[in-house]
C-alpha cells in the first residue's frame, strides 16, 4: 500500500521547520495545483473538540434525520460527479472514467446502503441464554464519538469518504487527514457534506504531512480509520494501544490470481489486465501476480501481451485513456526499481518496461515472464502497472506459490468448474478470494473488506464496520423477579443442587 502520511511524535530532538503549505503537481500534466495550508497541531486539537461537541447534537438526531441527509449528500455527489472527477483526475492522475468507477459511484452506493441499513444493523440485539430464562438480555450500539481518518492517495475519494459516511450513520464525528498529495479532493468532499446539511463542525478535514497525523493520533479520538503502509500501520496500531481505542488498518497487499488450466482463456487474460493495470497499479487489490497452468501459458501468456500493447496511456484531457499516470515521484521509482532488479536477475520484459516522464509521471503497463522468488517483484508490493507471469504445474505448488508472502488482502482464481475453482479459493489465505473477476467487491458495500497478515486489521463496509465504529452497551434486566440461591451464605445442599440442574438443562440444549 502507499506510504502512509503520519509519523510518531516528536521525541525531543531538533527537526527542520515543517512546511506551512502543500505544493503539488498534476500527475499527467506536471501543472500546478491550487495550494493548501497545512493543519497546525494546535488546530487539529481544536477541530477534534469542535467535532465531539457536534457529535452529540448529531446522534441525538436519530436515524432518520441522518438518512435524510445522508441521502442528499449522495444525491449532490451524483449531480457534481463530473466536477469531483475532473479534480480526482488532476490530483491523482487516473482516468476520468476510473475516477467516477473507482471514486464517486461507490461511495453513492455505499452512502445510500447505509443510510437505508443503519437502523436495522444497530437495532437493539436480543441474547438468548437458556441457563437463565428468567433474564432478558441485549445489546445496545452506542457512537464512539469522534472517527480519526488517515487516508491515501490512491482512491483520494472513495476511501476517506466511505469512512465518513459510515461513522456518519453511526451518530460519529469524523476528522480526516488526507495524504499530502490529494488534500484538494478531501476538501471537495466536506463541501459537499456541508452542503448537504451534515453539520459544519462534526467533519473535519486537516490537510498535512506526517505531524499532523502524529497530532490527530495524540488528539484524543476515539477511533482510528487508517489506509496505508504496513510500517506506519503497526505504528499506528502502536498509538492506538498505548491510547487503548480501538482501530482499523487496512495495509495493502501482493494480490494472486490464479489461472487453473481449464480457464476461459480470453475471459481470463482480459480480466487480469484490467486487474493489473486499472489506476496504473495502484490499488492494494491489483493482480500483481499471476500462476498460470503451464499448459496454458504460452496462448495465455500471448493474449495478455497482445492486450497490455493495445492500452492507450496518458493525459485523458485531450481524449480517452485506459491507463493513467503515476501519483507522486517515490511510487514510480519503486516500480522502476523492481522491474530492474527483475530483469538484472533474468526476468524478460514482454511489454512496457520504462518510464515516460517527458510530461507527467507515467510508467508503462508492463508484462514480465522469468521471474523467480529472488525477485522483489514477487513478494515486495510493487504498487504499479506491473505483471510477473509465471507457470505451475499442479494446482498444489499455485496454492503455496499463492500464499507465499506475508500479505493477505485479496486473491483470484480463473476456472470453468466454478465449484472446482471455489475448492481453490478456500485454499488462498486473503480476506477476499474472487472467482473469474477481480477488483470490485471494495465497491459492493454489503461486503466486508479488509485482509489477514501483513495486510491489515479489522474491516471496511458491510455490517460488521458499521458496528466497529460504535461501542457496545449489554444489558441485562428481569422477567421476573426472583432471588438467586447463590447469594450469601454458601450452602453445601444448593452447590448440588446447582450441579445437577445445569447437567438437566444443557442435555435439553445441546
Amino acid at each position: 500500500m502507499v506510504e502512509a502520511t503520519v509519523e510518531p511524535l516528536h521525541n525531543g530532538h531538533a527537526k527542520p521547520a515543517a512546511p506551512t503549505v502543500i505544493r503539488n503537481l498534476e500527475p499527467a500534466t506536471g501543472a500546478p495545483l491550487p495550494e493548501v495550508p497545512v493543519t497546525s497541531p494546535e488546530d487539529v486539537v481544536a477541530a477534534v473538540g469542535r467535532a465531539r461537541e457536534a457529535q452529540k447534537g448529531w446522534a441525538a438526531l436519530g436515524f432518520a434525520e441522518r438518512r435524510r441527509r445522508l441521502l442528499a449528500f449522495k444525491d449532490l455527489l451524483l449531480e457534481r460527479a463530473d466536477e469531483v472527477a475532473d479534480l480526482v483526475h488532476r490530483e491523482n492522475g487516473k482516468p476520468r472514467f476510473e475516477a467516477t468507477l473507482h471514486d464517486i459511484v461507490p461511495v453513492a452506493m455505499l452512502t445510500t446502503y447505509y443510510a437505508r441499513k443503519a437502523r436495522g444493523i444497530l437495532r437493539d440485539r436480543r441474547i438468548g441464554a437458556p441457563l437463565f430464562p428468567h433474564k432478558r438480555f441485549y445489546v445496545r450500539y452506542e457512537p464512539r464519538g469522534v472517527i480519526g481518518v488517515i487516508s491515501p492517495w490512491n482512491f483520494p475519494f472513495s476511501l476517506p469518504v466511505g469512512e465518513i459516511v459510515t461513522a456518519l450513520a453511526a451518530g460519529n464525528g469524523v476528522v480526516v487527514k488526507p495524504s499530502e498529495f490529494t488534500p484538494l479532493t478531501a476538501l471537495k468532499a466536506k463541501e459537499l457534506l456541508d452542503a448537504a446539511g451534515v453539520p459544519a463542525d462534526l467533519v473535519a478535514v486537516v490537510p498535512g504531512f506526517g505531524a499532523t497525523g502524529a497530532a490527530l493520533l495524540a488528539a484524543g479520538v476515539d477511533m482510528v480509520a487508517f489506509t496505508g503502509s504496513v510500517a506506519t500501520g503497526r505504528k499506528i496500531a502502536a498509538a492506538c494501544g498505548e491510547r487503548l481505542i480501538p482501530c482499523t488498518l487496512e495495509l495493502g497487499g501482493k494480490d494472486p490470481a490464479v489461472v487453473l488450466g481449464d480457464a476461459d482463456l480470453e475471459r481470463a487474460a482480459r480480466t487480469v489486465v484490467f486487474g493489473a493495470f486499472a489506476n496504473s497499479g495502484q490499488i492494494c487489490a491489483s493482480v500483481e501476480r499471476v500462476y498460470v497452468d503451464r499448459r496454458i501459458l504460452d496462448p495465455f501468456t500471448r493474449r495478455v501481451v497482445e492486450l497490455t500493447r493495445s492500452l492507450r496511456q496518458g493525459d485523458d484531457s485531450g481524449g480517452e485513456v485506459d491507463v493513467g499516470a503515476m501519483t507522486t515521484p517515490a511510487q514510480l521509482e519503486i516500480v522502476r526499481r523492481h522491474v530492474a532488479d527483475a530483469v538484472a536477475g533474468g526476468a524478460t520484459v514482454l511489454a512496457g518496461g520504462n518510464a515516460r516522464t517527458e510530461k507527467g509521471r507515467f510508467f508503462e503497463p508492463t508484462v514480465l515472464s522469468g521471474v523467480d522468488a529472488r525477485m522483489a517483484v514477487l513478494h515486495d508490493e510493487t504498487f504499479g502497472p506491473v505483471l510477473p507471469i509465471v507457470p505451475f504445474d499442479d494446482e498444489d505448488e499455485a496454492v503455496r506459490l499463492a500464499n507465499g508472502t506475508a500479505y493477505g488482502l485479496n486473491a483470484y482464481v480463473f476456472s470453468k468448474d466454478r465449484r472446482h475453482a471455489e475448492e481453490v479459493a478456500n485454499r488462498l489465505t486473503a480476506g477476499t478470494v474472487m472467482v473469474n473477476d477481480v477488483l470490485f467487491t471494495h465497491g459492493v458495500p454489503e461486503m466486508p473488506w479488509g485482509g489477514v497478515r501483513d495486510s491489515g486489521i479489522g474491516r471496511t463496509h458491510g455490517a460488521q464496520a458499521l458496528r466497529e465504529v460504535c461501542w457496545m452497551r449489554h444489558v441485562a434486566t428481569e422477567r421476573v423477579a426472583w432471588s438467586a440461591p447463590w447469594l450469601y451464605p454458601y450452602r453445601r445442599s444448593v452447590q448440588q443442587t446447582l450441579v445437577r440442574a445445569v447437567r438437566a438443562v444443557l442435555r435439553l440444549v445441546a
